[in-house]
């Protein structure tokens, strides 16, 4: 015998077997349509001569390679001149103020309250 779950009933109950092998709810496996392409570019492959390729945007990396391999003293994350003492010296003053106030906090913690 054959059985499938009944929705009304909440429980198992007989059925025939072309129910029991296509549960309500269910679509059949094949879709009657094949999906749209997605990716329905063609692709370029690297042996074709004579491509183009196209970038984003202008190639920086020997500009940048030539500021950061200098050897003018200065450590790497100041090498990009005002922006990087900028964010340099805000994040130093943010984890110092960070941790002066973890220990203000920690010493009001400790101290017993008066009644």
């Amino acid at each position: 015998m054959y059985y499938k779950f009944s929705g009304f009933t909440q429980k198992l109950t007989g059925s025939a077997p072309a129910a029991a092998y296509s549960p309500q709810g269910l679509r059949p496996g094949v879709p009657a349509e094949a999906p749209a392409m997605i990716f329905a570019s063609p692709t370029k492959l690297a042996s074709e001569a004579g491509t183009v390729v196209e970038y984003m945007g202008a190639n920086r990396v020997p500009d940048l390679q030539r500021i950061f391999q200098t050897s003018d003293g200065l450590p790497i994350h100041l090498k990009r001149g005002y922006p990087d003492r900028l964010l340099y010296r805000t994040t130093m003053a943010l984890t110092v103020g960070g941790a002066l106030y973890c220990l203000v906090a920690l010493y009001i913690a400790c101290q017993p309250r008066n009644k």
